[in-house]
């Protein structure tokens, strides 16, 4: 599962989670058009790859997550340049929404910018609440109009859809960051794991997205769960009742439902295999 292009994203696989890591230190592991074609390459293998039950997006290191694109970078390229390199990376995270595996944000450190417009393609996200003594914490926010300009990879549409309207105006025209615990209590953060080091938490994440995996979970029900919110919420409510209809139809078929079932009839845990 390693991408063509180069370096920018590490791809790593163990026990059913395959964790795509951008890494870009001298950018604060921000995202330039080579990254992003590695992260689409990663995340089209990881799609493909049956034995790939849940992905985990995170960023190299303890700092950042991600700080958004390379801003270096903008100031070098043409507008022209700039529109399709939106437009390849808008594809791209669509990518992660429209694959039927969860896909988990671990936000390792500042998730700003154009890392908070990747972070909010993800399913879930889980931050890391850092325990250690004197440690500082991270933020998260759209900063993008002190720039002059709007959070252009997805962020005006999916943060509305995250928060509501008028808190994500809110957000997006104060330009100001954020704590852990805010967006927790907006709904931005799903959830919060406390750990005393970046291998603490790296290693409770590995845990958390097996929890996901079989044999303890029907990772096909989990994917098309993922797929009936993803898509049925952009319908009206009939065609997202006869989405969800036809994938629980799916399921009907399945293996891991005859197991669930049966298990179930036969008081005893069920052995699932993402079949």
């Amino acid at each position: 599962m390693t991408p063509r292009y180069g370096n920018l994203v590490r791809v790593t696989t163990e026990r059913g989670v395959a964790t795509l890591t951008l890494t870009n230190p001298a950018a604060a592991n921000g995202y330039s058009h080579a990254m992003m074609l590695e992260l689409d390459d990663a995340i089209l293998a990881a799609r493909f790859d049956d034995a790939v039950h849940v992905i985990v997006l995170t960023g190299a290191g303890d700092k950042f997550f991600c700080a958004g694109a390379d801003i270096g970078m903008l100031g070098e390229v043409t507008p022209r340049f700039k529109y399709h390199f939106c437009l390849h990376a808008n594809e791209t995270l669509g990518r992660l929404e429209q694959t039927p595996k969860l896909v988990l944000a671990a936000l390792n450190g500042h998730t700003v910018g154009g890392g908070l417009e990747v972070a909010l393609a993800a399913d879930l996200r889980v931050a890391w609440r850092n325990t250690a003594a004197g440690a500082k914490p991270f933020k998260l926010g759209l900063p993008e109009v002190k720039l002059g300009v709007l959070p252009g990879t997805g962020g005006t549409q999916r943060l509305v859809r995250a928060l509501g309207k008028s808190k994500a105006i809110d957000w997006m025209t104060s330009g100001e960051n954020y704590s852990i615990d805010d967006a927790v209590a907006v709904g931005l953060v799903d959830r919060v794991i406390d750990a005393t080091g970046e291998d603490e938490f790296r290693a409770k994440m590995q845990a958390f997205a097996e929890t996901f995996c079989p044999p303890g979970k029907a990772s096909k029900a989990v994917g098309l769960i993922k797929r009936a919110c993803q898509s049925g919420a952009e319908m009206g409510l009939d065609a997202g009742l006869a989405l969800e209809r036809e994938l629980q139809q799916q399921l009907f078929q399945s293996s891991d439902a005859k197991e669930g079932i049966r298990a179930f009839n036969e008081k005893r845990k069920a052995d699932f295999r993402g079949e």
